[in-house]
């Protein structure tokens, strides 16, 4: 997700949202949040969090129903309820489930269990920071070289950041080791490059937004050579979620509040619904229950008719895919052109 710089006023009359690049901004603040509990933790509270709490946050239900899957729903309701999306993009859906079969389905019996939750994650972080960056991007302009070099240091520190926590279990002494020492090489380079690419950055808020990027991998890092795994998942997951989520909300609400354009917001209109709750309502309620009971439900079905129980039917099978696809989706739904664009302007 890339942006460029449109002022509000370039929205149609009838359109009356857009992006606030300080909301933008000021999610960014759960970094000293973090930082700070981590201080206060060692000093106070004896380690009270970094022996108590889970690795990622995704281990709370709560956190899942806060940010990590309403984010993904609200995604794929966008693309699925609007003909118009899903027509334009079919093809790309089409293909996109196939391959997921194939490389998750048939490729599961014999692609090694870690090669693939390592592709996985790969493709996670590069998401994740490809969209931060890409906004980023819009608001510093930065020239190709600049936000490349920015965004491929991130990625590669942020890989190896993700595999040192999700796979610190099976990793040794001296593979920890070599991990933060990478990771650190790819942090002090990371640095030099915001030092050489700020100039181009025309505000003082650009130039903010440029650092507040690189210090979404700086201290992602920090907390994890501290062992706070939690802290360090936490602080690029609720950016990068509240972020899409921002973007979602406010498209929909651009492009149906004034007339609803499809099933969904005419329902919400019959019901009196207003129209800037309807995704939020929509997807919450989905994620809350897929989540506490998808799995539940689907076992007590399959047992029913085929005496036979599947496990992680929907937390694994359904809201697995859902995320890969979203993945794939984010990479050109939101590009410069794309007829979700015409929905979305920004605002200082």
């Amino acid at each position: 997700m890339s942006v460029q710089i449109i002022s509000a006023r370039g929205l149609s009359s009838e359109d009356k949202l857009a992006v606030s690049f300080r909301l933008l901004l000021g999610l960014y603040s759960i970094i000293p949040v973090c930082l700070l509990l981590q201080l206060f933790d060692g000093w106070f509270w004896q380690s009270y969090l970094r022996d108590n709490l889970p690795s990622s946050p995704s281990h709370f239900l709560l956190f899942q129903l806060l940010f990590g899957t309403p984010h993904i729903i609200a995604s794929a309701i966008v693309l699925v309820s609007n003909t118009e999306y899903l027509k334009l993009y079919r093809n790309n859906i089409i293909y996109m489930t196939i391959a997921i079969a194939i490389v998750f389905g048939i490729g599961s019996l014999f692609i090694p269990y870690r090669v693939l939750y390592i592709s996985v994650a790969c493709w996670t972080v590069f998401h994740v920071l490809k969209q931060q960056h890409g906004i980023g991007r819009g608001i510093c302009r930065l020239p190709d070289w600049a936000f490349h070099l920015l965004l491929w240091l991130s990625v590669l520190a942020g890989i190896l950041i993700y595999i040192g926590i999700f796979l610190k279990n099976s990793l040794d002494v001296q593979q920890v080791t070599w991990i933060k020492q990478i990771v650190s090489g790819l942090c002090v380079a990371l640095i030099f490059a915001a030092v050489m690419s700020q100039r181009y950055a025309p505000t003082v808020f650009a130039k903010w937004f440029l650092w507040s990027n690189v210090f979404l991998v700086l201290s992602s890092f920090y907390l994890f050579a501290q062992q706070y795994y939690f802290l360090a998942i936490l602080v690029p997951r609720l950016v990068h979620d509240a972020t899409a989520y921002i973007f979602y909300v406010t498209h929909d609400y651009n492009k149906h509040h004034n007339q609803p354009r499809n099933f969904i917001y005419r329902c919400a209109a019959r019901c009196n619904l207003h129209v800037f709750l309807v995704l939020p309502l929509c997807s919450f309620f989905l994620a809350f229950v897929l989540q506490a009971y998808g799995d539940g439900l689907v076992n007590m079905i399959t047992h029913f008719f085929f005496g036979m129980e599947i496990r992680q039917a929907v937390s694994v099978g359904i809201l697995g895919y859902l995320g890969l696809m979203h993945y794939y989706t984010e990479a050109f739904t939101w590009k410069q052109g794309s007829p979700y664009r015409q929905y979305i302007a920004f605002t200082k």
